[in-house]
């Protein structure tokens, strides 16, 4: 319990969740070394390819002996094995893009965070009563900040967080803090293909802190 509100808590002070998925194991812990130099300490790797596990389980090694203090988890869990896979390789917290209690209720086992992934009321009710604390709101850009303004106070004590449509502007960040979040997810337009295919380390570390410090202007105290 202890771990999962750690998490929660570090999610929350940070304000984003950083996210990506890379084929490349070298590439990917370069990313990982990358964010963490620009000060995030909380962030997800997915699930979206066969690679994923064995890098996750490279990423967590060196995760340990470099960035001890980096939380480290899984994006893209959708079933009941990867779910134990990945938090036997050691994942910090779990990340869905659907809600599956079976999922949660592995989540639950363990003491880790569950962030299911949800797009309508009926989903964030069904997330809620199987123990969600804290939900993804995917695709954000298609619901965009209205939704979570419309709905925010239907729903008291769950925290949102968009994902998928978060850009790096003040206009956009600072719209859907406005709007109720409690942390954004930064996926491809914080660490592009273009990021990853060319190794624009630099670039990326530039683009974190701006992300780091938009957020930081945009978000209440907590």
């Amino acid at each position: 319990m202890k771990l999962k509100k750690a998490v929660l808590n570090s999610i929350l002070t940070q304000g984003m969740l950083p996210l990506f998925f890379y084929e490349d194991v070298e590439v990917s812990l370069q990313i990982i070394r990358t964010l963490y130099s620009a000060g995030v300490r909380v962030m997800e790797y997915t699930n979206r390819a066969k690679p994923a596990f064995e890098n996750f389980k490279m990423l967590r090694k060196a995760v340990d002996k470099e960035m001890a203090d980096l939380y480290l988890g899984i994006g893209t869990i959708k079933n009941i094995s990867d779910a134990e896979a990945f938090v036997d390789a050691g994942a910090d917290f779990i990340v869905a893009p659907t809600i599956n209690p079976e999922v949660g209720k592995v989540a639950r086992k363990h003491k880790l965070l569950w962030i299911p992934g949800c797009m309508t009321p009926t989903e964030i009710y069904a997330a809620q009563i199987h123990g969600a604390e804290l939900v993804k709101i995917f695709p954000a850009n298609v619901v965009g900040p209205a939704f979570i303004s419309a709905v925010k106070e239907i729903f008291p004590g769950i925290l949102f967080m968009p994902t998928g449509g978060v850009d790096l502007t003040p206009e956009n960040i600072g719209g859907w803090f406005n709007a109720g979040v409690s942390a954004v997810g930064m996926g491809g337009k914080l660490i592009s293909k273009d990021v990853l295919n060319n190794k624009l380390y630099e670039q990326l570390h530039t683009d974190t802190v701006k992300a780091i410090e938009l957020i930081k202007a945009a978000k209440p105290a907590l």
